[in-house]
């Protein structure tokens, strides 16, 4: 036999332990019996039936009257069933691109299954995707939600059918829900921080939606710079206005307002990448130069292309990781682990044109004189 320091009986049974994973005996057929394994092991017959004992007793073994003694059947545990999870979000772009993928990335590495839905922006899709996710049964849900404070009786079910929601990118204060989203105060502290140091003091503020948290926390930090410099917060300069919604005319008309008043803006703060590009065109059209009669920044860098080269300076966001936070965020609902609501904040970048390769100036055709 094998290892001296183990009794004799113990030696047969890992032997025979060993043939059974080896799936040298089958349910369906007799087990070896008490004479096979005196022979096989040249044991005892008291050694022998110890061994089938303490088999039958672990349960590998059954012994069925008049047939015999046989292999236990083992029950197949079933394969754990894949999770679904909705993940249902606005717009394109590279931001919301990037934010998917890292929603993919996670899924991936936590076995899930994702399904994508882009509402654009429309709140009757966002309720309708919602109700859909709980049709199908899913585990779970991740929303970019939408402007405004909208689907609340969608969102109600969900929560009272106790389906884990996380939102990404922005929250909405009228739920409690866990959230990942960028430190957006801190967009609109540091950008300013940046401008104010290269010299700008008037600051006009260029807005897209207006009733989403990203937007009234990046203003929140935009009015505390200004005011830690010792700059006037101007009404003018930071309402809230849809620019992007606006007529090109009317578009147009209050850029020039800001631009040939008695205090002119020289630098456009922008909501993100989409607002950059069209005022940027408006720009061009009313002739002026960029930069030098004019600057940008962009709060974000969603949008068509990459802002920084056009920029005086630019906010990058963490979309990956907002997405891939998020994912195991709900994870973790899923599975009941932590404590819930919770709000997880990233940090995000500001980069200037300084620290970009290349940087962008557009002249516009000349202007007309007043």
């Amino acid at each position: 036999m094998g290892d001296g320091a183990l009794p004799l009986y113990q030696q047969v049974k890992q032997a025979l332990l060993a043939d059974i994973a080896a799936g040298r005996y089958s349910p369906d057929r007799p087990f070896i019996t008490q004479r096979e394994i005196c022979e096989r092991f040249d044991v005892s017959h008291a050694t022998a039936v110890r061994a089938l004992n303490d088999l039958a007793a672990e349960g590998h073994l059954v012994r069925r009257r008049g047939q015999g003694t046989f292999v236990a059947e083992r029950s197949v545990a079933p394969a754990p069933r894949t999770q679904t999870i909705a993940c249902i979000v606005q717009h394109h772009g590279p931001h919301v691109s990037q934010l998917v993928a890292g929603v993919e990335a996670a899924c991936a590495e936590l076995g899930h299954r994702m399904f994508l839905r882009h509402c654009e922006g429309d709140t009757a899709r966002e309720e309708q995707a919602l109700r859909q996710a709980l049709e199908q049964g899913v585990d779970g849900i991740i929303v970019y939600p939408a402007d405004g404070a909208t689907a609340a009786d969608a969102y109600a079910e969900v929560r009272q059918r106790g389906v884990p929601l996380v939102m990404v990118d922005r929250y909405r204060p009228d739920l409690a829900n866990d959230a990942v989203i960028a430190d957006n105060f801190a967009a609109g502290e540091q950008l300013t921080d940046e401008l104010v140091a290269a010299g700008h003091t008037v600051i006009a503020t260029l807005w897209d939606e207006v009733e989403v948290t990203s937007v009234r926390d990046r203003l929140a930090g935009h009015v505390h710079s200004l005011r830690r410099h010792g700059i006037p917060v101007r009404p003018d300069l930071t309402v809230l206005r849809r620019y992007r919604e606006a007529a090109q005319e009317e578009r147009r008309a209050w850029l020039s307002r800001l631009l040939d008043g008695p205090r002119p803006a020289t630098v456009f703060l922008c909501a993100n990448g989409f607002v950059l590009a069209d005022a940027a065109q408006d720009l061009i059209a009313l002739g002026y130069e960029i930069p030098g009669e004019v600057d940008l920044a962009g709060m974000d860098d969603a949008g068509p292309f990459d802002v920084l080269p056009l920029t005086a300076a630019a906010v990058v966001l963490p979309s990956r990781e907002l997405g891939e936070t998020a994912m195991r965020l709900l994870h973790d609902r899923i599975t009941g682990s932590g404590e819930g609501p919770e709000q997880v904040v990233l940090p995000i970048t500001v980069r200037t044109r300084q620290s970009a390769p290349a940087h962008l100036r557009v002249v516009g055709a000349p202007r007309e004189p007043a």
